[in-house]
């Protein structure tokens, strides 16, 4: 059994539904919720570009980290695709390091997951499916940060489903991606951790014909290959499957 500490600055439930879904009886979770108000901060709601800048450069994000740092506590995973989209990627490489060095656990967070797993996967072209609450500026934000690692993103789409994520099922997620995905693109991935598709990855994946990435999933894979998890996943995807 291993304990994952849960870090993110969202309300709707994510990687610790979703862990549970993936790997069943073999981690447990804690979580603990990053708010710009917890230490005295004010600024703009953490579902903005700007409010979520803001919240990862503040007091609150290392003192939610050090609360996980326990004993017990394998890895911590930072679950904000959204954070990541707002401060790109060296931001987010350099608070991963930060909050590696002040809690002595490893920690991982999404979009670095991403673009490790989709350089594992050989996938150089990809489209990017976002939740409908993300809106116009972090859809662009997304282009923006897979293209600065030098990735093409051959399309960049909010999915046109309910705005709330506890009435997204698998079945919309499939049905909406399969009509919406560039031919040329070699890859998926499914942007958003509360947005939760991890039951949509294989049946797209035989839709499509090529490998489908999804928040949680790629945060969980590298979770599990930091702390050198001996257990294998199966049913979420060509990429519990691809040795490194």
């Amino acid at each position: 059994m291993i304990s994952v500490g849960v870090l993110t600055p969202h309300a709707a439930p994510g990687p610790e539904a979703e862990f549970q879904v993936m790997a069943p009886g073999r981690l447990t979770t804690t979580v603990a919720r990053v708010s710009p108000g917890a230490h005295g901060d004010a600024g703009p709601p953490p579902t903005s570009a700007s409010g979520l800048r803001e919240l990862m450069a503040s007091k609150s994000l290392d003192e939610s980290a050090a609360a996980l740092g326990t004993a017990s506590t394998a890895a911590i995973a930072f679950a904000s695709t959204s954070a990541a989209y707002a401060i790109g990627y060296g931001d987010e490489v350099g608070t991963l390091s930060r909050l590696e060095r002040q809690v002595g656990v490893p920690v991982a967070a999404t979009c670095a997951s991403a673009v490790s797993a989709l350089r594992l996967l050989n996938a150089e072209r990809i489209a990017l499916v976002h939740p409908p609450w993300f809106g116009a500026e972090l859809n662009e934000l997304g282009k923006a940060y897979f293209q600065s690692r030098g990735l093409e993103v051959v399309s960049a789409a909010l999915a046109d489903l309910s705005p709330d994520p506890s009435r997204i099922e698998p079945n919309d997620v499939v049905d909406w991606t399969s009509r919406h995905v560039e031919d040329d693109a070699e890859a998926v991935f499914i942007g958003g951790n509360g947005f939760r598709a991890a039951g949509a990855i294989e049946p797209l994946e035989r839709a499509l014909g090529r490998p489908v990435l999804e928040s949680n999933q790629v945060l969980l894979w590298n979770v599990l290959a930091r702390v050198r998890a001996r257990f294998r996943i199966g049913g979420y995807g060509q990429l519990f499957t691809t040795r490194r």
